[in-house]
């Protein structure tokens, strides 16, 4: 649910996807909050797999632990550019805190809070 890298830094990484027909969560040209939901919590991992990467190690599993909240103002359309900001928060024992913030055009489409867990 990324296909684009778009800058990393040690709490911030910028994710993108292009919403294509042959998405999972498009339906009727209209990618679904759940593909938002997905695209977002792979954009954290996208971080933390990017910071294994730089240190030569392989990425470990992760899973979203919770959403504290999801704010969906508008759903993306066939061909978008999503473009998602993710800030980290937090990160202490393979838990971390983040904003998220979807946008397409430079409009807000959705936000978020959720915490993603290593697995051990």
């Amino acid at each position: 649910m990324v296909d684009k890298l778009l800058s990393f830094s040690e709490d911030e990484v910028v994710a993108g996807l292009t919403v294509s027909e042959d998405n999972i969560f498009v339906t009727d040209g209209i990618f679904q909050e759940s593909g938002l939901i997905e695209h977002m919590a792979q954009s954290v991992a996208l971080f933390t797999g990017y910071q294994f990467h730089l240190k030569n190690e392989p990425a470990p599993t992760g899973y979203i632990g919770s959403i504290k909240s999801i704010t969906i103002a508008e759903l993306p359309k066939l061909e978008a550019e999503i473009e998602t900001t993710v800030n980290v928060l937090q990160e202490f024992m393979g838990v971390t805190l983040v904003d998220i913030v979807s946008r397409v055009n430079n409009k807000e489409v959705a936000r978020g809070q959720m915490k993603t867990v290593l697995a051990s």
